[in-house]
Order: C-alpha cells, then sequence, then structure tokens
C-alpha cells in the first residue's frame, strides 16, 4: 500500500492488542460509537488510589469459552458510557496499544462484558485516526489474522505477565522482612498489601466462605504470603486454613506451619521421612527422668520447650546433675519439653538453609557468641556465608518439602555421621540471610510464586472449535 495513500478499514476487522496478549481479536468498526469497548469479565479493581489498577479476563473467541486470557492494566479513567440501546454503565477505562495491520496506536478502551456480542471489541471513532477512510460496504481490508494462535503455545510465551495482588500476614509492618517483601513485590509491578493476622475475621460457609478485614471482605488474592508470629500461631493458621478453603495459593500452608511450631510433632515428622536429626526423647513422668538422660547418650545435653523460637527455652545441661535439675524446673513449671543428644563437634555452630520452591535459596553458618552455645543470630551470634555439600542441600530440600512448606529456614547442625536437622523454620527472617550472603531472597520468592500463582492464557475444558 502506497504510504501516501489513506489507512483503509472496513466495518469489521482483525485487530490486536498485543499489550494485553490478545494478538488476534475480530473487531466491529463503528463510527457511531464514540468509545472503543473490549470484551471482559471477573473486572477487578485492584492496588493504591495513587496508581489504580484493574485485572480482568477475555474470552477472545466467541462461542468459545474455554479459551480465557487473563489481563491486568492501569486505570486511567472511569466513566459512564451509554451503549446503543440507551443502557448506562460506568466503565473502566485503560490504555493499551491497537494493533491493525502493519500499524499500531495507543487508544482508550472501555471493559465492559460483551458476551453475548458477536464481536469481542468495538471500534469507536476516538481510536480512529484522522487519515484513515472507513468502507462500510468491506471487510478486512487490512492483513488477516487467525484464532489460531490462541491455540499455540506461543501465546504463552508472548502474553504479557498479569499483576499479582498478594496479602502478606504479619503483625509486624515495618519489620526488614516485610519491608522487603513489600518492595521487592512492588518493583515487579504486584500489588501487595500487608494485613494484620490478627484484624482478619472469618465466615465460615459451604457456598461462600469469606475472609474479613477491618469491616470489609477482603478481595481475591493470587497468593498470600505468612508471617505468622508464634504467639498467634493458632489464630494464624486458621486464618490460612480460611484462604486455603478460598482456592488462594499460600505459600506456607496452615499444616506445615502448625507442625513446625509443635517441636515435638516436627521431630516426628522428620523422624518419619528418615531425616537425620539428633537423639531426641519426650516423656511426661517424672519418674522417666533418669532414663530421658540415658535415651540421649547422657550429659552434656539440650533440654528445648516445645514452642521454643529464637534460641529463647534452650538449655545446655553439662553435667547429668545439671541435666536433672532443669528437667525436674521444667516439669515444676508444667512445661512441654525435648530432651536432645548434645552434637560437640558441631562446636556452638550451626548452618542456616533457606529453602524456596524446592531448592537451597542461600546458607550460612551461625556461629555462637563466646560462651554460648547457641548460634541463633537473635542471641548474639556471627553469620558468614557458607558451601555447603551435596548431601546437606539434599537433606535441607528434604526437610522442607516433609513439612509442605514452600520457604523454610532449616537449620542443621555438621555432625561426625552426616547432617543432623534441628528446626524447619516456617516464618524464617530474611536480614541475616540477606545481608550476610548478599542474595535476592525477596527476588527468589516471588519467582516461585509468579510460577505457581500466575494466571495464564489457559483451555478450560473442550468445546468443538468454529
Amino acid at each position: 500500500m502506497d504510504e501516501l495513500s489513506p489507512f483503509r478499514l472496513g466495518w469489521e476487522e482483525w485487530v490486536g492488542l498485543p499489550g494485553l496478549g490478545l494478538p488476534a481479536l475480530k473487531a466491529k468498526v463503528d463510527t457511531g460509537a464514540r468509545t472503543s469497548a473490549l470484551h471482559a469479565f471477573e473486572i477487578e479493581p485492584f492496588g493504591p488510589a495513587s496508581r489504580p489498577r484493574v485485572r480482568f479476563m477475555v474470552q477472545p473467541i466467541p462461542g468459545r469459552d474455554d479459551v480465557v486470557i487473563p489481563c491486568s492494566a492501569e486505570v486511567r479513567d472511569r466513566r459512564e458510557v451509554t451503549s446503543s440501546n440507551g443502557e448506562t454503565e460506568l466503565r473502566y477505562v485503560i490504555v493499551t496499544d491497537l494493533a491493525v495491520g502493519n500499524r499500531r496506536w495507543p487508544i482508550e478502551v472501555t471493559l465492559t462484558d460483551r458476551g453475548a456480542m458477536s464481536y469481542r471489541m468495538l471500534l469507536g471513532r476516538q481510536a480512529l485516526g484522522e487519515d484513515m477512510v472507513i468502507a462500510p460496504g468491506e471487510s478486512f481490508c487490512q492483513e488477516p489474522l487467525d484464532y489460531d494462535v490462541y491455540h499455540s503455545a506461543d501465546v504463552r510465551d508472548v502474553a504479557p505477565e498479569r499483576a499479582l495482588r498478594i496479602a502478606v500476614l504479619s503483625r509486624e509492618a515495618h519489620n526488614y522482612s516485610t519491608r522487603r517483601i513489600v518492595a521487592e513485590g512492588e518493583r515487579r509491578g504486584h500489588v501487595v498489601e500487608v494485613i494484620d493476622t490478627t484484624r482478619c475475621y472469618m465466615i465460615i460457609d459451604a457456598l461462600t466462605p469469606e475472609v474479613h478485614y477491618d469491616g470489609k471482605r477482603l478481595p481475591s488474592y493470587d497468593a498470600v504470603i505468612p508471617r505468622i508470629g508464634a504467639s498467634v500461631t493458632a489464630y494464624g493458621t486458621a486464618v490460612i486454613r480460611q484462604f486455603e478453603t478460598l482456592g488462594t495459593y499460600c505459600v506456607n500452608g496452615s499444616d506445615g506451619i502448625t507442625a513446625s511450631r509443635d517441636k515435638l510433632q516436627a521431630h516426628q515428622i522428620l523422624a518419619r521421612h528418615r531425616i537425620g536429626m539428633p537423639v531426641t526423647a519426650f516423656a511426661n513422668s517424672p519418674k522417666d527422668t533418669d532414663n530421658l538422660i540415658h535415651l540421649v547418650g547422657g550429659a552434656p545435653l539440650i533440654v528445648k520447650l516445645l514452642e521454643s523460637t529464637q534460641g529463647k527455652g534452650v538449655v545446655l545441661a553439662e553435667t547429668r546433675k545439671a541435666a536433672q535439675s532443669v528437667i525436674s524446673a521444667f516439669r515444676g513449671l508444667r512445661a512441654n519439653f525435648l530432651v536432645q543428644h548434645f552434637v560437640k563437634e558441631a562446636a556452638g555452630e550451626d548452618i542456616r538453609c533457606l529453602v524456596i520452591g524446592g531448592k537451597v535459596a542461600a546458607s550460612m553458618r551461625r556461629v555462637a557468641a563466646a560462651g554460648d552455645f547457641r548460634s541463633n543470630l537473635h542471641q548474639g551470634g556471627t553469620a558468614e556465608p557458607v558451601r555447603i555439600s551435596r548431601v546437606e542441600r539434599e537433606t535441607a530440600v528434604r526437610a522442607a518439602r516433609a513439612f509442605g512448606l514452600g520457604m523454610a529456614g532449616v537449620d542443621m547442625l555438621r555432625s561426625a555421621d552426616g547432617p543432623k536437622v534441628l528446626e524447619v523454620n516456617s516464618s524464617p527472617g530474611l536480614e541475616g540471610v540477606e545481608k550476610t550472603t548478599a542474595r535476592n531472597i525477596a527476588a527468589r520468592l516471588y519467582d516461585d510464586i509468579e510460577r505457581r500463582a500466575r494466571p495464564v492464557p489457559s483451555r478450560r475444558g473442550r468445546a468443538a472449535r468454529p
């Protein structure tokens, strides 16, 4: 076509919206309509008021409700639009590139349900340039396209990545880990909302289960990142179970968090999966004290509260008499505790492996402060990057998998007969491992979330092709 000749359009044309992952649509060109419209459903606004966004689904092929393309875009406006039948509707307005023939230019598009229409898109006069000529008696003046593109694997590769709406369940919005998770998510274009776990409340119903927060029903999230503190484990896992009931992807599930917080159950799970750990004993009766000490190889030994965190509630008893005294004191407080073999050769060091999505994202060696046996950073320990062995890597991955955790901090000791897992942490902190290893752990977390939770172009069942 001569570059100086007008750009000719028929009353119907093949068009594309590449910015939305819609390479082929049949559009009706209607100069009687001012605004262009795109068929969309499950339209959901999200994001901050300063930069609102909208998510929606598109079925690009008329009569084919099994082919669905997930989309998202920034909201340009929200305005009332009157259709040809006189009905007025408040619609979201977005801006996206329109591709027709060898041309591509930005246009405004309103979102509305056109499921009953023969054309998934209407091109109004506002989208047409001054050099365009409309031939009302002609069809498809420009390059023809084909719906077959939606049946090829390539459409997944060229589709833009839809922004996710993610909830971080945390009571500490300003701590390092929460701030890093929010910042990394927003850097990737997602909307990340911090939700105080204890301010959630639930409607438990077989038909319409819901989670509410501050007087409003929470929206549908693509993913939930639990950062549940030990003091609210029971209520926090109840909230996560509700999200699981709604079908939301949770990085760490309620069962895994519950099991990891109960040290007795955690060690039983490790034993069931044949994962190395220090010999551990548990009993309820005070008559069993001497037998407990004997079962773990005698003193020195570790006495550990079942719900201890950050090294608190963990005592080293260096002699048999000291062990008897500590056990007696814990029983006097009616506390539940474990007695555990002390791995001397670890020499106050342990390994923290951060496992994300079934892979070790980073690892560091933690060294106890002088005069202490606990290597936790919260107890004054120091950390440095460490290269772990294949066996240690496999052990960490197996431990996280045993609890069904998408993100876990696996702590282990280097013993004479291989790695021994001490603990599997379902809410590992990011500050120590990121600063020690200089690795972007938050980015690795989002890599896994995007792979598991992001909607992709899909085929919902079977239908005859037109």
